[in-house]
């Protein structure tokens, strides 16, 4: 199994970086999706050249050819063994063993000595194909009270060809990365020092890019029988009791006193909505009942896991609550799996993957109420005749939820959609509808989101398209150059058609070289760069550069109108 190579990998990466330096403590280093890493407490940190020297060891160890066994050790030989070797933060792993046998790995005649479960390879020569890739800091089992480690990145493969196309994709990656391209493309950018982490600016460009992201997204809500809310982004700490955010989620709001009296700022819009829907009596009639709101919410996400749009303090949700009887529960699920496919498809994305998350063990709500939800959530999937995975115990802690991950360019897949079947919050606020015999009766609530948050959704269009947006989602479709201050009136002139058009299109006036004007707005990524000379204006027609196309000739301002208007019309991805 590959899992086992890039977990043999991580050992042996361990093991050189022990021989190189002695005196570093190893915390964990286990195999991860697309590699391995492992943690060392390190008075110094590690640089660029230490990693080179670190695979130039690990060459050494992988050609001896060292075997790898696995042994068994008392639990208190454990304890004496690694405290002689002052590895600290292994005996505080063993200490919170409950078997009283500790399985060791060893490499070599005692050449390194490791605490793990395994499995290995036999050997070291197995390991053939392998990079390290990169630093970062790690704390100690993920709590930022806890020690501060170094944390190393590698990856390994069967082959050295698997191994050069993994790097290639990793390169291309980076070109991708869509903080880098956010400040190149004047998307967003993140005020550390003086606003805060995680907190996201739009500039004018990214701005634009998220609006037509959102009237994109109210339009078709409108089309779907959505009716639109707005709650406020602070609720008192009661409601919140009342929820069950304050019990199960509290580590993840921002709470303060008003008048002394407790508040938080909403890091969900869920009890929001189940106020508006307790304003008035409700029927049967009135189901189901769909609230959508393009929400803010706040979330104390820990420094270490912040990561540009994918990972904020501060977001926007796509998120709305459809309030329903037992028996349109599937029916309005199957109707939400139809929206989210149609919606990625629009926006280029074909390949999505389902899983199925059922009952945490921190969860609220009747044993009964869980199993019922999970059931129909896994009915509706396989009424569209969809494949899926059960993700066991990953669910809300307030019902078991549908997460639809798509894949972008690079075949990376980006958590998004997500769908939740939820019997508990509708009974903490007493909810209830008169049903055709006149009588009180529970409705069952979904929470869904499309987008899952719209920076999220923002940052992996992004690198999808590695900031080259098709034209009907670029922030700026057109860019006129006019050679000469002689050719403006001209540019002018067709400037104003396009924006009577309802084209999104700028001019570059700047006294600079052609070539200059060109390269930089082909660095915007802009999708068509317009050059306006003596020709054109006195023909009236447009020199045409389509981003990654190059030259597309010269063609009469009329027929580049219809062109483009039937591109954004169509939403087309080309």
């Amino acid at each position: 199994m590959l899992d086992s190579l890039r977990h043999s990998c991580s050992h042996v990466m361990a093991q050189a970086v022990k021989e190189l330096w002695p005196d570093v403590k190893v915390a964990i280093g286990p195999a991860i999706e697309d590699g391995f890493y492992y943690d060392f407490d390190k008075s110094e940190p590690f640089t660029p050249q230490d990693l080179k020297k670190i695979e130039k060891r690990m060459r050494k160890i992988t050609s001896a050819k060292l075997p790898i066994k696995q042994s068994f050790m008392p639990k208190a030989d454990a304890l004496k063994f690694f405290s002689e070797k002052n590895e600290t933060y292994k005996l505080e792993l063993i200490e919170g063993f409950e078997d009283e046998q500790v399985s060791i790995y060893t490499t070599g005649e005692d050449k390194f000595i490791d605490l793990c479960k395994g499995p290995h390879v036999e050997h070291t020569g197995e390991i053939v194909a392998f990079k390290l890739l990169s630093i970062a800091g790690a704390y100690w089992r993920g709590d930022e009270n806890n020690a501060r480690l170094q944390r190393i990145y590698g990856t390994c493969f069967y082959s050295q060809e698997e191994l050069e196309q993994h790097i290639q994709l990793l390169e291309e990656a980076q070109k991708r990365d869509h903080r880098k391209l956010g400040i190149q493309l004047d998307l967003f950018n993140f005020y550390y020092d003086t606003a805060g982490a995680g907190l996201v600016f739009y500039h004018p460009n990214g701005a634009m890019l998220r609006n037509i992201i959102e009237q994109y997204v109210r339009e078709e809500h409108v089309k779907r029988g959505y009716e639109f809310v707005i709650t406020p982004n602070i609720l008192k700490g009661k409601l919140w009791v009342q929820s069950g955010h304050a019990d199960h989620y509290r580590e993840n709001m921002y709470f303060f006193d008003v008048d002394g009296e407790e508040y938080a700022v909403k890091p969900m819009n869920c009890p929001g909505h189940m106020l508006i829907y307790k304003s008035r009596l409700r029927s049967y009639r009135d189901l189901p009942l769909k609230f959508f709101e393009l929400g803010t919410v706040y979330r104390r996400e820990k420094t270490g896991v912040l990561h540009g749009l994918l990972r904020v303090r501060g977001f926007t949700q796509d998120d709305a609550h459809i309030f329903c009887a037992k028996d349109q529960v599937q029916q309005e699920v199957v109707k939400v799996i139809e929206f989210v496919f149609d919606f990625m498809h629009t926006f280029g994305f074909k390949d999505l993957n389902i899983e199925v998350s059922t009952r945490p063990d921190d969860f609220i709500g009747a044993v009964e109420d869980w199993d019922v939800a999970t059931q129909a959530l896994e009915a509706s999937l396989k009424e569209k005749h969809l494949e899926y995975q059960i993700n066991e115990g990953d669910g809300a802690f307030y019902g078991p939820k549908i997460d639809i991950k798509l894949k972008d360019a690079l075949r990376r897949e980006w958590q998004c959609a997500t769908i939740q079947c939820d019997f508990s919050l509708p009974e903490r606020f007493n909810l209830s509808y008169t049903n055709a015999k006149g009588e009180p009766t529970r409705p069952i609530m979904i929470h869904r989101a499309i987008m899952g948050s719209v920076e999220r959704f923002i940052g992996t269009l992004i690198e999808h398209y590695a900031g080259a947006f098709p034209v009907w989602l670029a922030p700026v479709q057109v860019l006129l150059i006019p050679i000469r201050e002689s050719h403006q009136e001209y540019s002018n002139q067709v400037k104003e058609r396009m924006l009577a058009e309802g084209m999104r299109v700028t001019v570059d006036y700047r006294n600079e070289s052609l070539n200059k004007r060109i390269r930089e707005g082909t660095l915007k990524k802009i999708p068509y760069i317009i050059i306006i000379g003596d020709n054109e204006q006195s023909s009236q027609t447009l020199a045409i550069r389509r981003h990654g196309k190059g030259d597309q000739g010269v063609v009469p301002l009329d027929d580049f109108l219809l062109k483009i208007k039937k591109e954004i019309e169509q939403k087309s991805l080309d």
